[in-house]
């Protein structure tokens, strides 16, 4: 009797592409537990272990996790504006976060122990973090009020590109800039010049809740968070009260003509938004903390009104707030992660299955393809690529 070969699916296990296929699409995309997920499948009369169990899940993901990151890179590509967000992800015991960064083709998760804007950068990087010291660099350095002694010293050497986190550590302490606040401004400049060297585009927008991480570049502010700031104001008196609603109702009237003009943009009517603008976040009420919320939005006028020069852009971050509600289901469900392994599966997955649903594309059937290396489904990079240049005017 002729031996047969095991088929290439299986992945050298002993359960079917099937089986594998259904637990991915429980756990990952129906939010079910790794316990509970055992339990129904002993129930059904599989013999599976506990450690099978976790070992179908995180185990012989690798062409999975490399696809989840060529999302970022090439989302980062061919888009003209991103939405970003971030929250709360325990990973081994300890309080962490998770970023969002996508628009209306992908969505890309990062679980990382910190929300900085180094981590924020670095995040940007997709995976191959450089640090250059250019005009780009230079300039942010410049910006960010380095004192001159490190300037000068980091100025010196112009030009120097270094792989390594560990290097560029180095590289700082050899320079002499011990300051935390100093390594920090240096750091944040040669990851963004980095980024500008590897080709990132100054004409992508990152549309922000206003958390400072993300403030680089070309930022614009979300709408809806510009506005909850006036919500949440507690008024005194009913005069407060008839202030703050009124304002509320200027800036929704206006946002509801910013949308209009994002629509049809005509720039014949930006210098009259913009006069409203002025008139709304510029005006005394008898709310003295209304005056000054009023006072502290006006100062981001160029974040809020981008959407004059760059009617392409959304006006808010709604959808990444919608990315990263399924991500916090999951960590009020199952807690965290316990492994770097288990981490990365989540972000990957979680990346794969937002992403297919915004490209119409059914998360089963494409779980099915890949397990099954059929070919059916091109690599949703791919399809990213394409959705873009298919709306290029």
């Amino acid at each position: 009797m002729p031996i047969r070969s095991i088929p290439e699916e299986l992945n050298g296990g002993h359960f079917g592409a099937e089986l594998r296929r259904y637990m991915l699409y429980q756990h990952h995309h129906c939010h079910v537990t790794q316990p509970l997920l055992h339990e129904q499948l002993r129930e059904w009369g599989i013999d599976i272990s506990v450690g099978q169990v976790n070992a179908l899940l995180s185990d012989a993901n690798d062409e999975f996790l490399v696809e989840k990151d060529q999302l970022l890179v090439t989302g980062l590509q061919v888009s003209g504006y991103i939405t970003v967000d971030d929250s709360g992800a325990r990973h081994q015991g300890e309080n962490g976060y998770v970023t969002q960064i996508g628009n209306d083709w992908f969505a890309w998760f990062a679980s990382t122990g910190s929300k900085s804007r180094i981590n924020f950068l670095q995040l940007l990087h997709a995976g191959n973090i450089t640090y250059t010291l250019n005009a780009h660099a230079l300039s942010y350095l410049h910006e960010e009020r380095l004192p001159k002694e490190a300037l000068r010293r980091l100025q010196a050497h112009t030009h120097t590109t270094i792989g390594e986190v560990a290097c560029w550590e180095e590289h700082l302490d050899a320079l002499g800039i011990e300051r935390e606040r100093h390594r920090r401004i240096a750091t944040e400049g040669a990851l963004l010049g980095g980024l500008i060297e590897k080709g990132f585009s100054l004409d992508l927008a990152i549309v922000s809740d206003g958390a400072g991480q993300f403030a680089v570049l070309l930022h614009a502010l979300c709408w809806v968070h510009a506005e909850r700031l006036v919500h949440k104001l507690i008024p005194l008196n009913d005069r407060h009260r008839q202030d703050q609603e009124r304002v509320r109702g200027e800036i929704w009237e206006l946002y509801a003509d910013l949308k209009a003009y994002r629509r049809n943009p005509d720039p014949k009517l930006a210098p009259e938004l913009t006069a409203r603008f002025d008139a709304i976040f510029t005006q005394r009420t008898s709310f003295a903390t209304l005056n000054q919320t009023l006072k502290r939005l006006h100062a981001h006028k160029e974040e809020l009104l981008l959407v004059l020069k760059r009617p392409d852009i959304v006006l808010h971050t709604n959808g990444s707030e919608g990315d990263i509600r399924g991500y916090v289901k999951w960590r009020k469900i199952s807690g965290g992660t316990r492994s770097d392994l288990g981490k990365r599966c989540r972000d990957g997955f979680a990346s794969l299955k937002k992403t297919c649903r915004k490209l119409g594309i059914s998360f089963w059937d494409y779980l099915g393809d890949r397990i099954g290396r059929h070919g059916n489904i091109a690599p949703l990079p791919e399809i990213i690529r394409e959705r873009a240049a298919s709306t290029v005017p």
